[in-house]
């Protein structure tokens, strides 16, 4: 049975357990960085009781033997195979051999490749796809593209628990944005990588050697970044390389030729001129991403040079115009661009692309500039964000017609001259199913009255709105995912008599937001940022003629995030199916109803220092009726948080 890497702490009493059986060793694990290391090797065990309660009970025979362990945890799995200490644990890894054996062949290129990203580090799924099929381990076939095959892949090494969700961070979708490599697995996995040379890694005083080589190179944070031992390492088969922390110019080698996937996500100290040499070198670059690289202000022309590029990620950089020789990138399947910055800068590098502000973040979204031409990318699969307004409307709009291959689009720039014009260009995006959408400032009516052309849409995001919603509802059957941000969310739930009146003097709006919600028959998930809520209150229900209707029934995840102090309550019959709901609300606010929430696992609070919130949802959620309690958590900070809304 295999848990979650992220629910070791409920492991570590296991460990814990045995280690007191000496007193002796419990006094060498005083101070809190040895209790920190013993909790790192536990999670390394994968969540597997067996073999923590096994390296637990040796620890307590022989007190000197977890020093030795820790000291060599990086060859922790051939330490159990040939420890004979261990011999309990033969069958496990008889085991682990035959369920590696069984594994399909086109899965194993995938699960050998999962040692790149370090111990305990969120993956996020899109980045793994995308980097599989550069790498050629997804493929097209006659019945499905390689985004659909890299897809089934994660799906299936999920089902083998070999990568499981990271907990919060993962719910951020109808499908999980983020996971993490079971412990034990990756362990198991680098010791056979050993064998086969296939990734190597650099990491804390590596010493010289000529046995450096493999076709996955990881550079990581820890890392002392020594030019001598760095070029004695033979690249001729290199493949990838994938930086973690600092960049140095030496790590751009004319022997990286051959390179197919380059990884500088978070990376920091990259400058352009080591951009340029890199898109001059390394010509056959399949996958390219910069993202969250600040110091990058623009992208070189001769990047128009990476004919076999795929993938280019330049979210969260400074790059706010892309240059015109990206349109001969033909290959190009997935372009991810735009950034955030804080609101409250008056003056900022972007002053010539519309900046609209997060009400709840302090952020806003700046997308990019498209240049003339994006039409002829016709592979692309996903894209955004495109600053609509800034681009040129009519030219970006002609070019958006053109790639009918799109499955995901994000923009910003809409307002009341170009929406109109928007949503008939979208139109001939046939297999659309997400679109995400930032409204000008002082645009807020511009989408009423315009109909929704994509009835396929499963994801649907919208930022900017004033107080109303265009009238979809009927032409949103599909939807399973829902981000809105909305500056005033008026009385909705107001009890209407039989002629349809409402009670004098409370105001109406033409289309109530949450009876809208509610009327989305696949809604699962539902984020919902307001400015302003009318009276600081928010009735999570709908009501007709007086009585409460079932409402919000497939809702599982429920986001709710207040500009100000804010009282949100929750009816007898809505969203029976909720397992988490996240909290982001000024000191002051509170929850009320929880207790008609039968399936809530977890109440997350974000961005909160209100400690009186804290405590009493914790006694609240004490006296809930659900057998097992819902907890309260801390949101753990996004890997890809950058200072807003990071997407993935």
């Amino acid at each position: 049975m295999l848990s979650s890497p992220l629910q070791l702490n409920k492991k570590w009493p296991l460990i814990a357990v045995e280690l007191r059986e000496s007193s002796c060793l419990m006094s060498k694990v005083s101070n809190k960085s040895e209790v920190a290391e013993l909790q790192e090797l536990t999670s390394l065990c994968g969540g597997l009781p067996k073999v923590i309660v096994e390296i637990a009970g040796s620890f307590a025979k022989n007190t000197d033997r977890w020093k030795h362990t820790l000291c060599t945890k990086n060859k922790f799995m051939l330490e159990l195979e040939n420890n004979g200490e261990f011999d309990s644990l033969k069958g496990l890894f008889g085991w682990m051999n035959s369920y590696f054996r069984k594994c399909p062949d086109s899965l194993k290129p995938c699960i050998l490749y999962l040692p790149i990203f370090p111990r305990n580090h969120h993956i996020r799924r899109r980045r793994l796809v995308r980097r599989w099929i550069a790498e050629g381990y997804s493929r097209d076939s006659h019945e499905e593209s390689a985004e659909m095959t890299g897809e089934k892949q994660f799906c299936d090494l999920i089902n083998l628990s070999i990568i499981q969700q990271a907990s919060a961070l993962g719910l951020g979708g109808t499908r999980m944005v983020f996971c993490q490599v079971n412990g034990f697995f990756r362990e198991y996995i680098v010791s056979r990588q050993m064998e086969e040379n296939l990734v190597f890694e650099l990491r804390g005083s590596c010493a010289l050697t000529t046995q450096r080589t493999g076709r996955h190179l990881v550079i990581l944070e820890s890392w002392v970044r020594d030019r001598i031992v760095f070029e004695s390492i033979d690249f001729s088969r290199l493949r990838s390389l994938t930086v973690f922390g600092n960049w140095k110019s030496f790590f751009v080698s004319e022997s990286m030729r051959l390179l197919r996937v380059l990884d500088l996500e978070g990376a920091s100290e990259l400058e352009y001129s080591d951009l340029k040499k890199i898109v001059k070198l390394m010509c056959r670059l399949k996958f390219l991403s910069l993202r969250g690289c600040h110091e990058i202000c623009h992208l070189p022309s001769s990047i128009g040079g990476l004919r076999q590029l795929q993938t280019l990620d330049v979210r969260h950089t400074s790059i706010v115009t892309l240059p015109v020789n990206i349109t001969k990138l033909e290959k190009l399947q997935y372009i991810r661009a735009g950034t955030t910055a804080p609101a409250n800068e008056a003056t900022t590098p972007h002053h010539l692309v519309p900046q609209l502000s997060n009400c709840c973040g302090g952020h806003h979204l700046v997308g990019v500039v498209m240049p003339p031409g994006i039409g002829k990318l016709t592979a692309l699969h996903t894209l955004g964000v495109v600053n609509v307004s800034a681009s040129g409307t009519k030219a970006v709009l002609e070019d958006l017609k053109k790639l009918t291959h799109l499955h995901k689009l994000g923009v910003s720039g809409i307002n009341k001259n170009n929406s109109n014009e928007f949503f008939r260009a979208i139109s001939a995006l046939v297999h659309l199913e997400s679109l995400s959408m930032r409204l000008e400032d002082n645009n807020q009516g511009c989408l009423n009255g315009i109909p929704l052309p994509l009835e396929g849409l499963r994801s649907l995001k919208m930022h900017g709105l004033g107080d109303q919603l265009p009238n979809w509802s009927g032409q949103l059957t599909m939807l399973a995912k829902m981000d809105l941000e909305i500056a005033k969310l008026m009385e909705d739930n107001v009890s209407r008599h039989s002629d349809g009146a409402t009670p004098e003097g409370r105001r109406k709006p033409t289309r109530g937001v949450i009876k809208f919600l509610s009327e989305l028959p696949g809604l699962c998930i539902l984020r919902l940022r307001v400015d302003h809520l009318q009276d600081n209150q928010l009735d999570v229900s709908v009501i007709t003629n007086d009585l409460e209707e079932d409402s919000f029934k497939k809702i599982k995840i429920f986001e709710i995030a207040c500009s100000s102090s804010s009282k949100v309550s929750f009816g007898e019959k809505t969203m029976k199916k909720l397992e988490q709901l996240k909290v982001d609300c000024c000191s002051g606010s509170s929850l009320l109803g929880l207790k008609h929430l039968p399936e809530l696992k977890e109440v997350l609070l974000k961005g909160s220092s209100d400690e009186a919130l804290k405590a009493d949802l914790i006694a609240v959620l004490e006296n809930h009726p659900k057998q097992k309690k819902p907890v309260v958590k801390l949101e753990e900070l996004r890997p890809d948080s950058l200072g807003g809304q990071g997407g993935h």
